[in-house]
């Protein structure tokens, strides 16, 4: 498997864990005391940063930092929208689409020879 395709599918898993940790406790453990919210995210924080680490270690070694960094925001959008719908209940908005419209062009910019 490719090294870029190995680093997004980590990255990718790796999101899924932050996402949660960020933003699920405002679901699940909203009267719950915020340093609650704040252990339980930790220990979540904790597998994101055990994929993640790895997945940028296998990156850098072909992609750039930048690349990796525009990487890491285009999966960070794809996967907090549907977790935003599905899990959050929030409405699909057409600013999503404009943001990942934007993240395009800084795809485009920073993987061009």
């Amino acid at each position: 498997m490719p090294v870029w395709m190995q680093t997004a599918a980590l990255l990718t898993l790796s999101n899924i864990f932050m996402t949660f940790a960020w933003y699920g406790h405002l679901k699940t453990l909203n009267a719950k005391p915020w340093f609650i919210a704040a252990l339980i995210s930790w220990g979540i924080a904790f597998f994101e940063y055990m994929i993640m680490v790895p997945a940028n270690r296998i990156g850098y070694t072909e992609l750039s930092v930048g690349q990796l960094k525009i990487m890491q925001e285009v999966i960070t959008l794809a996967v907090f929208v549907p977790f935003s719908v599905y899990v959050m209940h929030q409405p699909l908005k057409l600013d999503y689409l404009w943001a990942g419209l934007c993240l395009l062009g800084a795809v485009y910019f920073i993987f061009r020879a």
